[in-house]
């Protein structure tokens, strides 16, 4: 089958909060493979709100969407391959280099049919094309580290989208945030490597310099929701003169359109000296115009004879490829980043050695069983809550994948797979060295395999809590919700544990049946103390008439532990709850796209 683009046509319908806004016939793109079309989408402030958001499935949270893509005169959706889209803001790993970046894309992206040294080839030859070997080797950049120019980062978000050569490239707002010197050599290689490819481009572009407006072919120019303006960027001066709204001499056409087609500002205040005639009236006059003349079609040549052919999904990587591609990604990832897990793992070393300092050679006296107790479950504790420190990596991950996923580079299953396995190495490695500090000064259980099961609990309950974080970052995006919203469910299941209230003490409606079960602090601590507590024997010195007290009869009396099952039975509901929370959060991020609208419409309300 043949990748052709004859037609593209897009009709939508925009709903905001108050009203629908329609909008018909607004891009209408004809091309064939070997010819360039460079669309210009130039609308007022309030129109241009959404641009190619639309066709990328990206609207905002107040709107609502409906109508038809027209590919070659069928319905279609815009499938990997056929198009790609470069958002306004450029989400990128930070950690990577530019040649990263890129060549882990190619690796997601283009087929396993391509050997590994021609997808790194495509990937050197897509940073080439962008201008961007000068700075192949400098990492990204962000919070922490300055690294590449802002329009530096555009281009590698375009030379991403760029490898899977599609045939329709929109770009939200390709200039904004640049100087007219840096948009024009943008915008400039976008039309040179659209040439090349035989690509369609079309820009929702903002206050475009002389220069960029020169490179556009074809121009949408829209004002309250309604076409004003389709066809050739070059005749466009033409077709406001002839209606009576010349451009005057030494002025930017673009905004010269922009001005006189934007009804936001027309309410001019009493007693202004400008004379502007009113937006309402050019708008009107400009669609009577443009409905009856045939001219503003684009002047494409286009063959009548093409086999009736559907665009079809372009081949990409396998399931096994991009899972090994995403985890080698995040490993590299987590690795650099300081405030992923490195921060924590130094936090956890100054706060295991005080820990063990405090508790240091508790012996086995009758007060050492508190003093036992309550070490165990604040290390507990402790490991558990340190997991918010990692929110903002974890919320940056998330913005990588959603644009990533709508984009179809992989799915949400190769994403939990690899961030899962990534995660594991890191989390044992801060976990278990700053636990040995603590456990040895203590002067708990000498034996090697109670300190391996002390580790791997602490380990399973890192592993656990970090899927649950996951779960609120997934939910709430917001750093300072979801920071909030992740040490309240923390606080809750921990007060609920069976150490600060007993069992038999807690509230049975809520607190005990059934939030008591279903807390993972439960089974962490009852895991430790059967762990510490079971074999050892206590000197009751006076407290209970001299008599020696066994670890089994403080679990079954004192601590209230369930003993009608091992501590290994404890551990493995902790790995069974590790599973479910990373399933759990699988299956939010793939109904995330219809849960999160309606999350930030109510965040917008309060």
């Amino acid at each position: 089958m043949v990748d052709v683009l004859e037609n593209f046509r897009l009709v939508w319908h925009l709903k905001t909060s108050s009203e629908w806004r329609d909008v018909e016939n607004v891009m209408e793109v004809k091309s064939l493979s070997g010819h360039l079309q460079l669309i210009g989408h130039l609308a007022s402030a309030r129109d241009n709100l959404e641009g190619p958001n639309i066709p990328g499935g990206r609207l905002g949270p107040s709107m609502k969407g409906r109508g038809d893509i027209m590919i070659n005169g069928r319905r279609e959706k815009l499938a990997f391959g056929t198009s790609a889209y470069v958002t306004q803001e450029s989400v990128l790993m930070t950690t990577l280099t530019v040649a990263e970046a890129v060549r882990y894309s190619a690796q997601l992206q283009l087929p396993d049919s391509m050997s590994p040294s021609e997808k790194r080839s495509r990937a050197d030859d897509a940073i080439k094309q962008m201008g961007l070997a000068v700075v192949a080797d400098t990492r990204i950049g962000g919070r922490v580290s300055k690294g590449i120019s802002g329009g530096q980062r555009k281009r590698v978000s375009i030379c991403i989208e760029l490898l899977a050569s599609p045939s329709l490239l929109f770009l939200d707002e390709p200039t904004s945030g640049l100087d007219s010197a840096a948009s024009y050599h943008v915008m400039s290689r976008i039309a040179r490597i659209a040439q090349m490819g035989g690509m369609t481009v079309v820009a929702a572009i903002h206050q475009p310099s002389t220069e960029v407006f020169e490179l556009f072919h074809g121009l949408c120019l829209m004002a309250n929701g309604k076409t004003v303006y389709l066809g050739l960027a070059a005749k466009a001066i033409e077709f406001f003169d002839s209606n009576g709204f010349p451009c005057p001499m030494r002025t930017n056409p673009s905004d010269h359109f922009l001005r006189m087609i934007n009804t936001d500002f027309e309410e001019s205040e009493e007693g202004s000296s400008i004379n502007v005639t009113h937006a309402a009236n050019v708008i009107q006059t400009l669609m009577a115009s443009s409905s009856s003349l045939s001219i503003l079609s684009f002047e494409v040549e286009v063959s009548r004879n093409m086999l009736d052919l559907s665009i079809i999904q372009k081949r990409q990587a396998t399931f096994l490829t991009k899972s090994v591609t995403l985890t080698k990604r995040s490993t590299i990832n987590m690795y650099r980043d300081l405030g992923y897990y490195w921060l924590r793992f130094v936090i956890n070393i100054g706060l295991f050695l005080t820990i063990g300092t405090i508790f240091f050679a508790v012996g086995y006296s009758y007060e050492s069983i508190q003093a036992r107790a309550s070490m165990l479950m604040f290390t507990s504790t402790f490991v558990t809550m340190m997991a918010i420190g990692s929110f903002p990596s974890f919320v940056e991950d998330m913005k990588i994948f959603q644009k990533e996923w709508l984009t179809g580079h992989y799915g949400a299953t190769e994403f939990v797979i690899a961030n899962t396995l990534s995660s594991t190495l890191f989390l044992g490695l801060i976990t278990i060295l700053p636990a040995a500090i603590a456990y040895y000064l203590t002067g708990l259980q000498r034996r090697i395999d109670h300190f391996s099961f002390f580790a791997a609990t602490l380990w399973a309950c890192s592993i656990l809590v970090e899927g649950m974080m996951m779960i609120v970052a997934a939910i709430v995006p917001d750093f300072i919700l979801g920071v909030v919203t992740g040490s309240g469910v923390q606080g809750l299941l921990m007060l609920n544990a069976g150490f600060f209230r007993l069992p038999s003490d807690l509230p049975k409606p809520v607190w005990k049946y059934p939030t008591y079960y279903i807390s993972y602090h439960k089974y962490t601590t009852q895991a430790l103390y059967k762990n510490e507590f079971l074999g050892l024997v206590f000197e009751d010195i006076g407290g209970a008439g001299g008599f020696n007290i066994s670890g089994q009869h403080i679990l079954k009396n004192d601590l209230e532990v369930e003993m009608n099952h091992s501590k290994w039975v404890d551990l493995a509901i902790l790995l069974g709850m590790s599973i479910l929370y990373r399933f759990l959060f699988l299956i939010i991020i793939k109904v995330s796209e219809t849960a999160k609208p309606v999350i930030k419409r109510l965040i917008v309300k309060v």
